[in-house]
């Protein structure tokens, strides 16, 4: 074992990781009972209940890190938290059982995420994420949140309608029920972020034994560690045949991070965030670009097959390995990132071509 990193050590990492196992099955069974009951889509309850759960994490510790000085840290939480939502949670996800994707999703919720993560790019064009900057992105997040009230307001119903007649009359009349739901809820969530702060700490202390760089540690491991929530929240998800909420739980978790929680972090910090040329230049674009490949991948058929799961997962790696790169001072990962970039607009620009194509010749119900 490591030197500095104690079998005690080992034990807490094991044991963050499998109460956030636990907890989650808890949190999504109570969140998925209590969307039946209120009639509230499952997607809805992903974009706002499950996501603002499961990115506490996110939210403490990039406080916590602003509180003390490095914002940058805590930028480079909310971005690397970002990037492994999507290109790794979805990617482990749909590798295990391809993913349906709703077209209110594919419609409004994904272009809303690419609009919020190109607007972060741009307001800190000039390496400053001032006072300006902050309340902009929190009143982004209130209109967010506006829609989706009105947006549960117009489909209001369409999961309670599915149930059977006795189930909506046990539903609406058992109050005692609703309290049960949020007391799952509300165990799963504390479980989720107990858990997630242990392996977090744990995987920091296992890193540094190793010898790794403390700024490689904060891209990486503590992105990954403050996701952890969305990971297992949205394989138990999936696995339970919640795939709404799954999928939910990572777009609205990205939005969340890049408006509500930056924004607040950044005030809490001054309200002078300087953004380093790497995280500019490569980190933040590529998380646009993480986001962007949502759309094309999402309009093939509504479902992010298995060999598109494998697709995410390889850009994560291709941005890890970056990072590792870069972090040694290697020159290779200018040649690297010329490479990505490349491949990643051919990329896109396939998926579109294969996409639009799809759409044409798809047979036309009529009436």
């Amino acid at each position: 074992m490591a030197e500095g990193f104690s079998a005690f050590d080992g034990l807490m990492l094991a044991s963050g990781l499998t109460l956030c196992l636990v907890a989650a099955g808890i949190f999504v069974r109570g969140a998925s009972r209590l969307a039946a009951r209120l009639g509230i889509s499952p997607l809805i309850i992903g974009l706002t209940v499950v996501a603002f759960g499961t990115s506490v994490p996110e939210l403490a510790v990039s406080v916590r890190s602003a509180m003390s000085g490095n914002s940058g840290i805590a930028l480079g939480n909310l971005v690397g938290s970002n990037i492994f939502n999507v290109w790794g949670i979805l990617g482990i996800v749909a590798l295990g059982a391809p993913l349906l994707i709703q077209a209110r999703l594919v419609r409004v919720h994904v272009p809303i995420l690419i609009g919020v993560s190109a607007l972060t790019l741009g307001l800190v064009a000039d390496s400053l994420l001032g006072v300006f900057d902050s309340l902009v992105l929190l009143v982004v997040f209130g209109a967010f949140m506006a829609y989706l009230r009105w947006e549960t307001t117009r489909h209001l119903g369409p999961s309670a309608a599915a149930l059977p007649k006795t189930a909506k009359t046990r539903s609406t009349h058992s109050r005692g029920g609703i309290w049960i739901d949020i007391t799952f809820v509300s165990a799963g969530l504390a479980g989720l972020i107990l858990g997630a702060h242990w392996a977090v700490r744990e995987s920091a202390h296992l890193a540094t034994a190793l010898g790794v760089r403390g700024m490689l540690v904060g891209l990486t491991v503590v992105a990954v560690g403050t996701s952890l929530p969305e990971l297992v929240t949205s394989l138990v998800a999936a696995i339970q045949g919640e795939r709404d909420i799954a999928v939910g739980n990572v777009i609205g978790s990205n939005i969340f991070n890049i408006t509500l929680i930056l924004g607040i972090t950044s005030l809490v910090g001054g309200g002078r965030t300087l953004v380093e040329p790497s995280m500019l230049h490569f980190a933040m674009p590529v998380m646009v670009a993480s986001a962007a490949l949502c759309l094309p991948i999402f309009l093939t058929g509504r479902i992010i097959a298995r060999w598109e799961g494998g697709l995410f997962l390889l850009a994560y790696s291709a941005f890890l390995a970056h990072e590792i790169l870069d972090a040694a001072g290697d020159p290779i990962p200018l040649r690297l990132y010329a490479t990505i970039l490349r491949i990643a607009v051919a990329g896109v620009c396939i998926l579109l071509a294969l996409s639009l194509v799809r759409e044409i010749l798809k047979p036309r119900r009529r009436g």
